[in-house]
């Protein structure tokens, strides 16, 4: 047995399970929901805010006054949007997305905290595209369209400028992931197995599961970077906001890093063994 195997043999398993977790976390209902690529949240759309900040000059009673009006106007509105037939929050994931409401509601206050409770996920799709603009419209009350709710134009824009970059990143997650666990059976392999042919082909296989994951992990990025700020930039006047998953994006380069790692746990098993072969013919 290889001990010094063991290391590698460990990396890639974990590395393995997590890349397949990042596919298919949000697969059915409540499924890792934390491990979305990124939160949608339009519990507050149709929101707006009126300006009473008072001059240095204005009296304190006036002030109230402006208070009281707009916390009856954004009541109201929020009334308006409780009616619009929308989920409070969507989550995309990589083969679908999850939708829902926060309980026990959408703000927090002093004795609690929102939570997501889904309520349904779409069908698993490959190459799937999260796209707000058309789910939103799809859910919207008869007679309401999102442009009259002012929805920018520029969040579809964004939308459609990663769409070819998502579906890249699912092919790279599908070969990262059979890497990853060809690499496993490998590790699996060489623990028992010694021989320097084992371990070049192990390290053959982590380097492909890295890379394949590490560039994955690297489009999943920069995609929920771009839209998240796209949303967070012109949605928030109309009271849309948008997360990143920082569990999917902890989980994506955990999995990258492991496959390094176990790389470089063959290629140190590789040196020694040569160190040892080289010893051995110096004593003869």
């Amino acid at each position: 047995m290889r001990f010094i195997a063991l290391l590698p043999l460990l990396c890639a398993f974990v590395a393995f399970i997590l890349s397949l977790l990042c596919i298919f976390a949000g697969s059915k209902i409540g499924y890792l929901e934390n491990a979305s690529i990124l939160t949608l949240n339009t519990s507050m759309l149709g929101e707006f805010s009126v300006n009473t900040s008072s001059s240095s000059g204005g009296s304190s009673w006036l002030s109230s006054i402006e208070g009281d009006i707009q916390g009856d106007i954004n009541g109201l509105i929020n009334d308006v949007a409780k009616s619009l037939n929308i989920h409070d929050f969507y989550s995309a994931h990589l083969l679908d997305y999850c939708e829902g409401y926060y309980t026990p509601s959408p703000v927090s206050n002093a004795t609690s905290q929102p939570s997501k409770n889904v309520t349904s996920c779409s069908n698993h799709t490959a190459f799937f595209t999260f796209d707000p603009t058309a789910i939103l419209q799809s859910e919207l009350k008869p007679g309401t369209n999102l442009s009259e709710l002012k929805w920018p134009s520029a969040i579809e824009d964004a939308i459609a400028a990663v769409e070819t970059a998502s579906k890249v990143m699912f092919v790279l997650y599908c070969i990262g992931v059979g890497f990853a666990g060809l690499a496993s059976i490998g590790a699996l392999v060489g623990f028992f197995a010694g021989g320097g042919l084992s371990a070049a082909l192990n390290i053959m296989l982590d380097l492909m599961a890295f890379l394949s994951l590490g560039i994955a992990s690297a489009i999943v990025t920069a995609t929920s970077v771009k839209v998240v700020n796209a949303i967070n930039e012109y949605g928030g006047d109309i009271g849309v906001a948008a997360y990143q998953g920082s569990t999917f994006l902890g989980m994506t380069w955990a999995a990258t890093i492991l496959m390094l790692v176990a790389a470089v746990g063959w290629l140190i098993d590789c040196c020694i063994g040569r160190k040892k072969n080289a010893s051995k013919l110096g004593e003869k």
